[in-house]
């Protein structure tokens, strides 16, 4: 029987000639992909720390680099990062644990040009706390296509048209593209004609024009639904965790790998 969370073998077989690190290519080649890909879905199943892997794979802090960090280098996030505060003559060392860390409400710095920030990793603050939200295109088999992440307080509608453009490339013609009222648009709307699809979007009570759409053909909708029930089930995903979009994103295409090969 296989190990809780592993990868089967007809799965193994299917991807890992696409994995880096393979005899020939450029830099280090892995001692055991089979390994790596298991401890990565492990903490993407479990939302384990890193260094709680156990120890059959390896150092957590190796399997770490290697999924997510650049090699032979920290990232944006080092630069901010306060330096260590340690104990002073008379005064207890600031944290019991003595591990120090910046502090829970510590926001990201911008960049001379204004740019980066917490929005920068879709880092979005409202009266809960941080959120962040995830828009996804699925195929009519309810297959992922494209990702992408926001910060969550900002509307569907604002981020719609690049999703849409990389599901359906330049030249794509579709049939119809189902999406809920939060993407009522005259924008997005013109877009998917454009593509020589239909707009199976319902439209606010709020318009005076209101757009008649097929209701049978609109419950297809709950193909989205349906894939988010599987890709939540990775508590990676379903809780953010990692401190950039980027690594956040990175689970969220793990779960998505895995909802493919099935």
């Amino acid at each position: 029987m296989l190990p809780r969370h592993a990868i089967s073998d007809e799965d193994f077989e299917r991807i890992k000639g696409l994995l880096p690190g393979k005899a020939g290519d450029p830099g280090v080649t892995a001692r055991d992909d089979r390994l790596f890909i298991d401890a990565v879905l492990g903490i993407a199943k479990t939302s384990a720390a890193w260094r709680d892997l156990p120890e059959r794979f390896g150092n957590g802090n190796s399997v770490w680099k290697r999924s997510l960090q650049p090699p032979g280098a920290r990232g944006p996030l080092g630069e901010d990062l306060p330096a260590p505060a340690g104990p002073r003559p008379g005064v207890a060392h600031p944290r019991p644990h003595r591990r120090p860390r910046p502090p829970a409400r510590r926001r990201r710095r911008k960049k001379v040009d204004g740019s980066g920030g917490q929005e920068a990793e879709a880092l979005g603050r409202s009266r809960g706390g941080f959120s962040t939200k995830v828009h996804v295109v699925v195929s009519g088999l309810g297959l992922p296509v494209p990702f992408l992440v926001t910060p969550g307080q900002h509307a569907d509608v604002s981020y719609s048209e690049a999703p849409l453009a990389a599901a359906a490339p330049e030249g794509t013609k579709g049939e119809g593209v189902i999406a809920d009222k939060g993407y009522d648009s005259k924008a997005v709307v013109a877009v998917v004609e454009s593509m020589g699809a239909g707009a199976v979007i319902p439209t606010q009570k709020s318009r005076k024009g209101q757009r008649v759409i097929d209701a049978e053909r609109y419950k297809g909708r709950n193909l989205v639904g349906r894939f988010w029930s599987q890709a939540r089930q990775s508590r990676r995903v379903a809780t953010r965790y990692e401190k950039t979009a980027r690594n956040y994103l990175a689970f969220v295409h793990v779960a998505s790998i895995m909802i493919l090969l099935r």
